[in-house]
């Protein structure tokens, strides 16, 4: 009981130094203090106060010893209260890293194994012994959704990502512990990230990765999740598994032969880098540091073992039982940098590459190879410049780009403070344009261009104008050393004129980000989009699965086919009834004449009346013809001329009524139309050749005779002119039509003309015209409230 009386206040003791040392951590490193705010502030308070203070204590505004050092302290602060997790567990606990926030939110649950386990007096410890499975791992570990899509998915373009799933009572994944823990120890040294999540917190992120089963293994590489599926955890099925998913050739097989070929192949913008080693294959620490260079080195695969690669172990001098790393630039006589080391750790190939990752003249061909030879340094005391040569990519411009790497080469400059660089106008138009409208430079080609980047989107620069670099191939070496050295002399000067602290760069600009000329192109993205969709169908489909979607697949296309194989059939007979309908032979022409619609010309009765009439569709007229037995054959011939050419509209139909059948539905149809109410005396004999178009729907029609004085000013003016038609008796037939039949008194009236007399094959000679202005709209319309019945005599 002493004992335990000791370790609880050595335990309390040891929490309240933990908790003073949190407190002066706090008091020293206060982000509200920082920011002049109280800790109730609201995000608007912080936010108003964050703008003020950037603004005073910018290192551009003010030239304060302290202001650097003050705004990165400013710019913390905002960004941990801006946060609203981080400011709940800053004022709670006092933490100010997010990664320790994640721990902090983990249980603890290291003391398991301290315990005795409770079913071991049951059951013996051989059933469940969590003495050896060391389940805090896990905890130690736990990540959530959010740590994953804001830090695995970017990190895994770089270097693998294994995430283990669990769950906090799941038996299996107790027993997996203990292999995964292995795996840690045997991955993590050569750069691959650990991690696990809790399933049953994170229970998106596990169907968003499709995660089966617990415990799962899931490998994130280059922002793609990749399932392990062996039922053994250990490591070395975890090293094939990620040797499988490396992309295809990250190191290249060079043999004698091809080595010329590899080393000379820098115009791609790439250092190259040689692995040697007495494998037939590389091992995979080489394969992950392949991958993370993968954008600025390009790798090459010596074994030792093969015998067509004894010139390049007696080239470069290569011990055979050793690894080597080689790397070269330009030059591929010699490398930069070389290691031979029976095993290289990672972090030793990690920096001789870094240090050596750029040619001795690269070219800025992205924004992420222009951040990396000329970064943005404006919290620097010293300036860092940037020589850049403007060409084009032209074997003309060769000379010019060789001279310009002499120079880097043989500068007396650290590579810390001048960076040497070329560029193709072409490909990168708009940021030489920039530099060149603000000097009003015409022709910016194989001129030299020094800037400094003050922040990412703003330089500072200045053109070399009196530096020439192209010279002329066939002079002699010693005109031609001459030139350079007169060359150099100007460019050195410049270049010591600037780095002077008191001398700034004449020109400012704000600049957009490099077009990358290494992108791939949208058929190359679609094709490594479809290898993707493969790839994972083949990791994640099983024969349980594939089957089906088979069945289901096969049954689609089935239909299709049964369906396309039935229109084709239709088509074809329809093309057929098409064909013997259209051979109507032309006598005249010899020829056969193609098939046209027909013009129906259906009987208006009373069988018929509702169909053409009544229960017309919206939109939708009949054309109607008057005529009686005798002048049948003369008219409807006449008529059938005249509407042919709207014969393909479906919004018509065409009819003839026989006005001894329909005389009395026709009086009732002009009576409704007119504003006073009489009875109508119609001679049938003066009805024909009236054409009638009849509206169903809308319940109006318009009217067609040759003596028809048709008006818009409606049915009261169409009386008045039928009347005064009536009393002309130089035309007894004027008016007739409508039943105003002319008096004695009227006809007395003397005319001095002549009586105007149509004929029977004359009356619809002015139908094309009336059905024009009919689809114009702008014949008159006489409305009914009803259709009346249509009787027949």
């Amino acid at each position: 009981m002493r004992a335990w009386r000791c370790s609880t206040v050595r335990w309390l003791f040891l929490a309240i130094l933990i908790t003073v040392a949190i407190e002066v951590q706090c008091a020293t490193k206060d982000p509200y203090t920082a920011l002049g705010v109280e800790r109730r502030a609201t995000l608007q308070e912080i936010r108003r106060a964050y703008k003020q203070l950037a603004k005073e204590w910018h290192p551009d505004k003010t030239k304060h010893p302290e202001a650097e050092k003050k705004f990165v302290e400013i710019k913390q602060a905002y960004e941990l209260l801006s946060d609203s997790e981080r400011r709940k567990a800053y004022d709670q606990f006092g933490i100010t890293n997010e990664d320790a926030i994640l721990n902090r939110e983990r249980p603890d649950y290291t003391g398991y194994g301290r315990f005795q386990d409770p079913f071991e007096h049951f059951y013996g410890a051989h059933n469940f012994n969590f003495h050896d499975q060391d389940i805090s791992l896990y905890h130690r570990l736990s990540i959530t959704a959010k740590y994953y899509e804001s830090n695995i998915l970017p990190k895994s373009h770089q270097t693998p990502q294994i995430l283990m799933f669990y769950a906090d009572w799941c038996f299996d994944c107790m027993k997996a512990a203990n292999s995964f823990k292995k795996m840690i120890d045997t991955l993590e040294p050569y750069g691959v990230t650990f991690a696990t999540i809790n399933a049953g917190h994170e229970q998106q992120l596990v169907r968003k990765t499709g995660v089966h089963s617990l415990p799962c293994i899931i490998m994130v590489l280059d922002g793609h999740n990749y399932i392990y599926r062996e039922s053994v955890f250990n490591a070395q099925n975890l090293v094939d598994f990620i040797r499988q998913k490396m992309p295809y050739k990250l190191l290249v097989p060079v043999t004698d032969d091809t080595i010329d070929a590899f080393l000379g192949g820098w115009s791609d913008n790439r250092v190259r880098a040689l692995i040697l080693e007495p494998r037939a294959q590389p091992r995979l620490r080489y394969l992950i540091t392949a991958f993370y260079f993968r954008d600025r080195v390009a790798f090459g695969f010596v074994s030792l073992s093969a015998k067509d690669t004894r010139r390049t172990q007696e080239r470069f001098k290569i011990h055979p039982s050793l690894d080597s790393l080689l790397l070269f630039n330009e030059y591929p006589s010699r490398p930069v940098a070389s290691i031979s080391m029976s095993d290289i750790p990672s972090p030793t190939l990690n920096n001789v590459i870094s240090v050596n990752k750029y040619l001795v003249l690269p070219r800025l061909s992205s924004q992420h190879v222009l951040d990396g030879v000329c970064p943005a340094e404006w919290n620097r005391p010293r300036k860092r410049l940037c020589v850049v040569l403007v060409t084009e990519n032209t074997s003309l411009h060769d000379g010019a780009r060789q001279m310009m790497r002499r120079m880097a080469l043989e500068s007396s400059f650290s590579r810390e403070r001048v960076r040497f660089a070329y560029i193709y106008k072409e490909k990168q138009d708009e940021f030489i344009g920039t530099l060149s409208k603000h000097n009003q430079l015409q022709d910016a080609l194989l001129k030299l261009v020094i800037f400094w980047r003050r922040d990412t989107n703003h330089v500072r620069y200045e053109w070399i104008h009196e530096v020439m670099l192209q010279v002329d191939k066939t002079a002699e070496n010693d005109t031609q050393d001459q030139f350079f050295n007169t060359t150099k002399q100007k460019v050195d000067s410049a270049i010591q004129r600037l780095l002077r602290t008191s001398e700034a760069l004449s020109f400012e600009a704000e600049v957009k980000d490099l077009m990358d000329e290494h992108a791939q192109s949208l058929a190359v993205r679609v094709l490594n989009r479809v290898l993707l969709a493969i790839e994972f169908m083949t990791d994640n489909l099983g024969q349980e699965h594939i089957l089906p979607a088979v069945s289901v697949v096969g049954t689609i296309a089935f239909i299709f086919i049964i369906g396309y194989l039935m229109s084709y059939l239709l088509r074809l007979e329809e093309e057929d009834i098409q064909l013997k309908q259209g051979k109507n032979v032309d006598n005249l022409n010899g020829k056969s004449a193609s098939y046209v619609p027909e013009l129906r010309l259906h009987e208006l009765r009373a069988e018929k009346y509702n169909g053409l009439v009544r229960l017309l569709k919206p939109g939708c007229r009949t054309i109607v013809l008057l005529s009686d037995m005798q002048s049948r054959p003369k008219l409807i011939s006449a008529f059938h001329k005249a509407v042919w050419p709207y014969r393909k509209n479906k919004t018509l139909m065409f009819a003839h009524m026989l006005i001894e059948k329909g005389i009395g539905w026709y009086a009732e149809l002009l009576r409704l139309s007119l504003s006073e109410s009489r009875e109508m005396k119609i001679n049938p004999r003066n009805c024909i050749g009236t054409v009638i178009a009849l509206n169903g729907h809308r319940k109006y029609f318009c009217m067609y005779h040759a003596k028809h004085p048709e008006s818009n000013r409606g049915a009261k003016r169409m009386i008045k002119i039928t009347r005064h038609l009536s009393s002309m008796p130089s035309d007894p037939e004027a008016g007739a039509f409508l039943g105003m039949e002319s008096s004695d008194s009227e006809t007395s009236m003397s005319d001095v003309s002549e009586p105007k007399i149509l004929l029977e094959e004359n009356l619809l000679d002015g139908l094309p015209n009336w059905l024009d202005r009919l689809f114009e709209g702008t014949t008159h319309r006489y409305y009914i409230n009803y259709w009346p019945d249509f009787t027949s005599k």
